[in-house]
């Protein structure tokens, strides 16, 4: 049986463009974007699993993580079913301020791309962002 899955996720936002992963799903011709995080770990809180997570996929220190909210996300990509309970951060990084709005970065890890999208093609809904409470997440940075 599939198991629930823990992750904290940041969302660095610049300029008002937001940095996150570019995405697609086969199964359902999707394209998306993804906050940047992972799975927290056993005997590691939130806040830490962002933080190693951070560092671990782009290189960057975070100064600053605020948490915005606890989302649980029920979803299917690839067609396989998926459940995660999400921890969304606002976040800032000095050496995140420091990549130019039109650069393209890659995740550490695995490759995928990482680029400064605008926020009002995320709240007006133009572009999709996962996981659930990302974009409503979004929305209180903006309206700040």
């Amino acid at each position: 049986m599939p198991a629930i899955r823990n992750i904290a996720v940041g969302l660095p936002v610049k300029d008002g463009h937001l940095l996150a992963l570019e995405g697609h799903d086969h199964s359902r011709g999707l394209d998306f974007l993804r906050a940047i995080g992972g799975g927290i770990e056993f005997g590691e809180t939130a806040a830490e699993a962002l933080r190693r997570e951070f560092m671990e996929e782009l290189g960057v220190t975070l100064e600053t993580a605020e948490l915005l909210g606890v989302w649980e996300n029920i979803f299917t990509y690839e067609g396989s079913p998926g459940h995660e309970i999400a921890h969304v951060f606002a976040v800032s990084s000095a050496a995140l301020d420091a990549v130019p709005l039109d650069a393209e970065l890659r995740i550490l890890d695995e490759g995928s791309p990482v680029r400064w999208v605008p926020v009002a093609d995320v709240v007006s809904g133009i572009r999709v962002l996962f996981p659930e409470g990302a974009p409503e997440g979004l929305r209180v940075i903006s309206a700040r």
